[in-house]
């Protein structure tokens, strides 16, 4: 059987009807910004794999720190232990992060990031005798699969099944010019009828929203709202962290900065698991205790595996090299360029770029999971191009090492579409 065959006889992929669509492609090799099927075709990667391999596939310089310390120490429980890779990553992240944030937990996927942030946020009134048990939350934002970071989700058609089984969350839309009093007022109304101890939201880009962009200049006062009536603001930067947007975190733009921020995909590289918590020492400081139970108690097997960190190292040792920002700037600029020519085509209905994330909308009826849209992907796929549209929406958010006439194939590759449409 070839690996098409053995894949369909145990796997289960994420996010498939298996029914409709019971193939996956197998790849066999990726290096820098492409990807090599099982036939020997080559694909760019234009979303760096689900805005993970940043710094490109196989990267050589990250290859060798994995190999060194995987001669060194491979794991070690994370309860009572500690080592240097964990303290390095730990003091490294401390130094690119916004400046309020002083400790780090570990965990291992963006939505355990995300879950370990709300159950902090929790538990930081519980230990401070405070009952409070509602999650403020943007409509339409997505923050992970767990149950608490799929309670604060408001994608309805990942949730459907178990919305019965959630926390308390209450929504608001995003902010934008035209809805900003209103944002607020609800907001107000909220706050006064519930005991609200956190707002977790995705700064300035929502990414499973169809890379739905918002601006600063109204998200800064409801985060100044908050921090007046004492509610924890977690950042969901999953997505956002690591350079996309052109800042290292999103959370750098405004001027009020989070209490929480949860990180994974980038952190890693695209190379390993791994999640990071982040946090003030205030937060921190509510489960010192000499009663046990206000310690936290949340533990995964491989927290910290030394290896992770170690990815995590030399990913943020590239991130702030010359060479790194300025691919960045040369993205972003490339991005500018290819808006200026196809923003006006009659088949788009929309633009938007954050950093090295662009993003348009067609100006057709479709079903965000419907037929038009797997005819869209096969067309990327076929002319040598990996993009996942979002419904309606196509994105790029491509490595940092992609070079220029690969991005011009990709830019290429949907004016082909548009024009085909």
């Amino acid at each position: 059987m070839n690996l098409k065959q053995r894949d369909k006889k145990h796997l289960w992929h994420p996010l498939t009807q298996h029914k409709i669509h019971p193939d996956a492609l197998p790849i066999v090799k990726a290096e820098g910004a492409l990807l090599y099927d099982d036939n020997g075709n080559e694909y760019i990667d234009g979303i760096a794999s689900w805005y993970t391999a940043m710094y490109g596939h196989c990267n050589s310089f990250i290859l060798e720190r994995v190999n060194k310390q995987m001669h060194t120490l491979d794991q070690i429980v994370f309860a009572g232990f500690t080592h240097e890779p964990a303290i390095e990553l730990s003091e490294k992240l401390i130094q690119i992060l916004p400046d309020n944030q002083e400790k780090i937990f570990f965990s291992d996927n963006g939505s355990t990031a995300n879950e370990v942030g709300i159950k902090m946020a929790l538990q930081y009134h519980f230990n401070k005798g405070e009952k409070r048990n509602t999650i403020v939350a943007f409509e339409d934002g997505f923050h992970g699969d767990t149950f608490g970071a799929m309670s604060a989700s408001g994608l309805s058609v990942y949730n459907g099944p178990f919305e019965d089984f959630f926390i308390d969350v209450r929504r608001i839309p995003t902010p934008t010019k035209d809805n900003f009093d209103t944002v607020i007022k609800t907001l107000r109304q909220i706050i006064e009828t519930n005991p609200v101890a956190a707002f977790i939201y995705e700064p300035l880009v929502q990414g499973a929203n169809a890379m739905h962009m918002f601006q600063e200049k109204y998200l800064d006062p409801i985060l100044k709202i908050c921090k007046e009536n004492k509610i924890i603001t977690i950042a969901d930067e999953v997505m956002t962290g690591f350079g996309k947007t052109g800042k290292n975190f999103a959370s750098e733009y405004m001027e009020t900065k989070p209490d929480i921020i949860s990180m994974s995909k980038a952190l890693t590289a695209g190379f390993v698991p791994m999640a990071v918590t982040s946090c003030t020492q205030e937060i921190y400081n509510a489960f010192l205790d000499d009663s046990i139970g206000k310690a936290f108690f949340h533990a995964h097997t491989y927290s910290a595996n030394p290896i992770a960190c170690s990815v995590a190292i030399a990913g943020i040792d590239l991130l702030s090299t010359k060479d790194t920002q300025e691919n960045i700037a040369r993205i972003i600029k490339s991005h500018q360029e290819f808006n200026d020519v196809i923003k006006n085509h009659p088949k788009i209905k929309s633009t938007r770029q954050k950093g090295v994330i662009y993003a348009l909308d067609l100006n057709i009826e479709m079903d965000r999971y419907g037929k038009k849209r797997y005819e869209i992907f096969d067309h990327f796929m076929q002319n040598g191009v990996c993009l996942r549209p979002l419904g309606k929406t196509i994105y790029i958010l491509p490595p940092y090492v992609i070079s220029e006439p690969q991005l011009a194939k990709v830019y290429t590759t949907i004016e082909k579409l548009l024009n085909q449409l």
